[in-house]
């Protein structure tokens, strides 16, 4: 019988906290050693993998994801099931996924739509998972479920500041951010001022500015700074932490540092496209721009894009998202092009479905630019989300006996030429990328979720099946 099930040697082990020549061992499903590069040779394994000088990491914990919801404006379809969305995960690096449980305004209990939700990924997920509850009708009863959703594995839930089917005034916010503090709960905010942003829709409208484009305009950095500063008093006002979704904005960024900087719990996330993308991306040729229509939209160029790698690097942002949002572009009844009609042959910006796909590139993009230190990059798209989503230290570690053997192998640097990102070499169930013909420099080689290799990218591809991914 093998001493161990899995073992990776010669690689460059890399953690939130320290980089070393480790070799590892996994058993059980479990992180079972990490031992000096070189010292297990002669031990006996069922497999082995030689990183050759390749980085090791802790898989990705992708915190922001969206797969199998209802439209928000009655508009598009999710294009990614579980099954999908988590088979696109492995294939770049990430082994956790957490998802959102969506409340509407009409229901009256969080415990039925955790139970919804739980149907829709149990035995459909490739990677693990695990659930924020979205709140938008807080009621003094469901406020008085969040003992029992903690006992149920959820630590966290969101809310909004816009959109109308969504939006909570601000009393309500302090009734969310009261009840989640006696209950240990993380309150995530989509911060935007949803009131301004509705007159701006409607000034453009009435002016025949519909285009995607004028969906940048119609959001611009005031909206979500003026939010971003609105969440942080509301939250000092209670005394409880919050974690700001998907920054786009260096000012609404500001806002956030100077708050930290003062001892307020307050932590913020970004993602990747603002990173790469600009609102030029909006005014592409034709209906082209509503590819890349998401809320916040993309800024205004390369240095909003500064602005917010600097954020990652000095600690203002705690995670790296990718806000995964899923729609199909070409089909006119459930994509992007759902808007368009006789009256308005560009659509209309108001009604796109909202959103990007992006689980598959987060770690690859990210990674490439070589702009965060190795230490930092596993922190922010792995060890920060574990820890502030209660999945510590199972989930974002590599601690003998305590971590899931949940890990990603890179190539050794150098190992492959620059390429281009092209949609049909991804495996989420989108018809494009808003990331299409980005240069990247690596890839994750093997993604192992507990123990089990699930990702071989050199010609075998995905060798893990739905339902090894758990909750």
């Amino acid at each position: 019988m093998s001493s161990y099930d899995l073992l990776i040697v010669n690689g460059l082990v890399v953690t939130a906290s320290d980089i070393g020549h480790y070799d590892v061992a996994i058993k059980s499903e479990k992180i079972a050693l990490l031992a000096p590069r070189g010292s297990l040779a002669g031990i006996e394994a069922d497999k082995v993998i030689d990183a050759e000088g390749g980085y090791v990491m802790p898989g990705g914990v992708d915190a922001h994801v969206h797969l199998e919801e209802p439209p928000l404006f009655g508009k598009g379809r999710s294009a990614d099931t579980y099954e999908t969305g988590t088979r696109s995960a492995i294939c770049g690096g990430t082994t956790t996924v957490i998802t959102f449980a969506p409340q509407s305004k009409d229901r009256t209990s969080l415990l039925s739509v955790l139970e919804e939700t739980h149907k829709k990924a149990e035995n459909n997920c490739y990677t693990d998972y695990s659930f924020h509850l979205l709140l938008s009708n807080p009621t003094p009863s469901i406020l008085n479920e969040f003992p029992k959703l903690r006992n149920e594995g959820i630590s966290s839930l969101k809310i909004y500041m816009t959109y109308e089917a969504l939006q909570l005034r601000d009393n309500q916010i302090l009734d969310v951010l009261l009840a989640a503090r006696k209950d240990s709960i993380t309150t995530m905010i989509h911060a935007e001022n949803g009131d301004i942003l509705s007159w701006m829709t409607d000034q453009l409208e009435q002016r025949g500015l519909v285009e995607p484009k004028y969906h940048a305009t119609s959001r611009p950095q005031l909206v979500e700074t003026e939010a971003t500063n609105r969440a942080i008093t509301l939250s000092e006002m209670i005394d409880t932490p919050i974690l700001i979704v998907h920054v786009s904005s260096p000012s609404a960024a500001m806002h956030i540092r100077n708050a930290q900087t003062r001892g307020l719990p307050i932590y913020a996330e970004t993602c990747p496209q603002y990173l790469f993308l600009t609102r030029d991306d909006l005014d592409k040729p034709g209906f082209e721009g509503a590819k890349c229509v998401c809320s916040p939209p993309p800024r205004e160029g390369k240095e909003d894009h500064k602005g917010i790698w600097l954020g990652l690097q000095n600690g203002t942002f705690t995670v790296l998202s990718s806000d995964h949002c899923p729609f199909v572009y070409e089909d006119a009844e459930l994509g992007k092009k759902s808007v368009i009609g006789a009256e308005f042959p560009l659509g209309r910006f108001r009604y796109i479905p909202n959103g990007c796909p992006g689980i598959e590139t987060r770690l690859p993009l990210v990674f490439s630019e070589e702009r965060l230190e190795l230490t930092k990059f596993v922190e922010v798209t792995s060890t920060n989300a574990a820890k502030l989503y209660g999945v510590y230290p199972r989930k974002g570690a590599l601690l003998p006996g305590l971590s899931d053997a949940d890990l990603v192998v890179w190539y050794p640097p150098g190992r492959l030429e620059e390429w281009r990102v092209r949609n049909q070499d991804l495996h989420h169930g989108v018809d494009y990328t808003p990331f299409e013909g980005r240069l990247v420099r690596n890839w994750p080689r093997y993604t192992v979720l507990r123990g089990k290799v699930v990702w071989e990218r050199d010609g075998v591809g995905v060798v893990g099946g739905k339902g090894w991914g758990r909750f």
